[in-house]
């Protein structure tokens, strides 16, 4: 069975750097697009960053842009999310995905999801 376990969530004050982490299981790592999404009370959950199976594509949501890095170890089995500069709107519930999509796809990801959303890691920031 697939599982995501993300972690590396905390409470910081903005501008200081945060690395987030994301271990896989029940999949081949290669075989898939990893993503991170964000989920903040009252507002949908959001697309953050995605790499391609390789790593040698990436997208980021531009209210990152600039500020995260995305990176996987597919050796490692490990997706990780580097954030820099962090802003108190960068507070939420911080989720990773293993996807058959491309990052390139916009439409409803669920359904395209290896595995269920976890519980997430929660990235406080306050001002």
């Amino acid at each position: 069975q697939v599982h995501l376990a993300e972690s590396g969530g905390v409470l910081v004050h903005a501008g200081v750097s945060l690395r987030l982490s994301c271990p896989a299981s029940g999949l081949i790592a290669d075989n898939y697009s990893m993503r991170w999404f964000r989920h903040a009370p009252g507002k949908d959950r959001q697309g953050v960053a995605c790499i391609s199976w390789n790593g040698r594509s990436t997208y980021y949501a531009d209210s990152v842009k600039g500020r995260f890095t995305i990176s996987r170890d597919n050796a490692k089995n490990t997706l990780y999310l580097q954030m820099n500069s962090l802003k108190p709107e960068d507070t939420a519930m911080y989720y990773c995905a293993a996807t058959v999509a491309e990052c390139s796809y916009i439409g409803n990801i669920r359904p395209l999801m290896v595995g269920d959303w976890g519980q997430g890691t929660q990235v406080t920031v306050s001002s």
